[in-house]
């Protein structure tokens, strides 16, 4: 049984990556040929997690790529470091900490009951629960009021990284299920211009902030907390609703400020009431953590029961990915065709590309949840990786990225993995009655871009094929499609809060069965920590301390010069 202190298996050492190896080596994709030889292809590779129906197809796999990759799996002791994630083994090793994002959806009552590190894990989180519940029921109902007694028009979310990414992601995914009267805005970074962005044209008597930073130090997070609330008290006193006494500054902040923190003395240090303040622990990493607290303005924007959907779908997905056998296990069987198309195929970059506009954000979302977990060099031991690791995530919503950078995934020299994501009922069933002379369901024409992008790249178009629509020979080569491009279709009935949970939630297991693959420590993030801490260093010579300025390098030193000549 893999443990959380058992040293990493050295993948590249197993039987199967020896196999997958020489399985490739004499591997010649051609996937109109598989298609034509084996009708059953596309019900075999096709599979069903909650509500999600998953199309794996179109991927450049036989019937042995796959059994060896579950082989691999095995080899790798897939599930025995799953299972000891689900039960709270330390398995974010450089951090001592368990890993237990998935505790946080799991429904009340829920047995057997979890405990870790001696707390009653359960206990915990719906405690939680209630309390950002309760407040949420107490906005969205207006009984929370700002110092003059009027109701919260709008909320204004301030975090970075996973406590922005996360919850605007899901907040832009969910507006057809949002208070009609309320409106949920994000600010997250310290260029000033965000702040004074979000801020603009509100109303501070019906503006509530909430301050999302588990320590209540995140320097982006903080200084623009400190603009917002200078933005409060300067905007309160321009309306006659606030006097310049201490006493009434520190009442607008209680009134209009809460955090999602567990450091209490630092959030009453800043005004606001510790008692509204809502905490998370530290076996949740930010870019898993849109599903606990720092959730609280998604919360309010859809209200309780639609955000217990949401935690209702990502343990659907949880428990298909715990308890579904390695060969019919959707995450699982993505996640090891990542690391074939990386390791085995070359692939550098993924494109995740939703045919659901409302999740125009998603794309972005999963760049901080794939490349801060398995961007590492390292495994969880401390020795360097045997392989690549991590992939360059990116992407936009369709048809947008068809008229920008399809060309270059249809007939470019890269080979660029994409996932393609679509909805059967989208939330504005609009026809379009002028477009000939029967209505268009504009969906539906929506959909045939999506079916026919994984149709051309998968089959392409042959030279022959262009002659044959009358091309000139000189401009064949030009219009030729190579086809065996990899992708995945991913297709759900609609985009509910549990489907969005399911989308979630799949990603998330991808992600940890290639750092499983690969041996590292997808829980850390000690890569963002250097620059964090040379931008401190460095503030001082920013603002002309001369001595700082001659400690840096050359490079450094010369444009902080140039951009002091500049500053007006």
């Amino acid at each position: 049984m893999s443990t959380a202190s058992t040293p990493p298996i050295d993948a590249t050492t197993t039987p199967s990556w020896a196999d997958l190896t020489a399985h490739q080596a004499a591997l010649t994709p051609d996937l109109r040929a598989w298609f034509a030889q084996d009708p059953g292809r596309a019900a075999r590779l096709t599979f069903d997690a909650a509500d999600l129906h998953v199309d794996l197809s179109k991927n450049l796999v036989t019937d042995e790529t796959i059994a060896l990759l579950v082989r691999l799996a095995q080899d790798v002791d897939l599930a025995g470091r799953r299972d000891a994630m689900f039960r709270g083994d330390h398995i974010n090793v450089t951090e001592d900490r368990a890993v237990l994002h998935t505790a946080l959806r799991r429904p009340s009552g829920a047995s057997p009951a979890l405990t870790v590190d001696g707390q009653d894990v359960d206990a915990d989180v719906h405690g939680e629960l209630a309390k950002v519940y309760a407040f949420a029921e107490k906005v969205r109902s207006g009984k929370w009021t700002g110092v003059t007694g009027e109701r919260v028009r709008t909320v204004v979310n301030i975090g970075i990284g996973g406590s922005d990414l996360g919850p605007v992601m899901a907040y832009e995914a969910l507006l057809p299920y949002k208070a009609e009267d309320l409106d949920v805005r994000f600010v997250s970074n310290i260029d000033p211009t965000d702040v004074a962005e979000k801020t603009a044209g509100l109303d501070p008597r019906t503006t509530l902030f909430i301050v999302a930073s588990k320590t209540f130090g995140t320097l982006e997070t903080l200084t623009n907390a400190r603009l917002a609330r200078d933005w409060l008290w300067t905007e309160l006193a321009a309306v006659d609703a606030l006097d310049d006494s201490e006493e009434a500054r520190t009442a607008a902040v209680g009134k209009h400020f809460v955090a999602v923190s567990t450091a209490l003395d630092k959030v009453a240090a800043f005004g606001i009431d510790p008692a509204n303040a809502f905490g998370f622990w530290d076996w949740v990493g930010g870019r898993y953590s849109v599903d606990s607290a720092i959730g609280t303005s998604l919360a309010i924007a859809i209200g309780p029961a639609r955000f217990e959907e949401f935690l209702a779908g990502f343990h659907a997905i949880d428990e298909h990915f715990r308890t579904t056998p390695i060969e019919q296990n959707v995450p699982a069987l993505m996640g090891l065709l990542n690391v074939w198309n990386v390791n085995f195929l070359g692939a550098h970059t993924h494109a995740v590309l939703p045919y659901a506009q409302y999740l125009h954000r998603f794309p972005a979302y999963l760049q901080q949840l794939t490349m801060e977990s398995n961007g590492k060099s390292v495994r969880w031991d401390g020795s360097p990786v045997t392989t690549e690791t991590g992939e360059v995530f990116w992407g936009e919503p369709g048809t947008n990225g068809q008229h920008a950078f399809y060309q270059l995934i249809h007939q470019g020299t890269r080979l660029v993995p994409a996932d393609f994501i679509a909805v059967a009922n989208p939330a504005h069933p609009l026809v379009d009655t002028a477009a000939g002379d029967e209505p268009v369901d504009v969906h539906s024409l929506f959909l045939a871009n999506f079916f026919a992008q994984t149709k051309a790249l998968a089959f392409g178009k042959t030279a022959d094929e262009v002659r044959a629509e009358g091309t000139a020979e000189d401009l064949v080569s030009a219009r030729v499609f190579s086809g065996n491009r990899p992708t995945t279709s991913i297709l759900a009935p609609a985009l509910t809060p549990s489907v969005l949970g399911q989308l979630i939630a799949l990603y998330e297991h991808i992600t940890f069965v290639q750092g499983v693959v690969w041996g590292i420590d997808s829980f850390d993030q000690w890569g963002v920590e250097l620059g964090k801490k040379l931008a401190n260093e460095i503030a001082p010579a920013v603002t002309g301390d001369a001595a700082a300025l001659a400690a840096q390098d050359p490079s450094t030193q010369a444009l902080i010069g140039w951009y002091l000549e500049q500053r007006s």
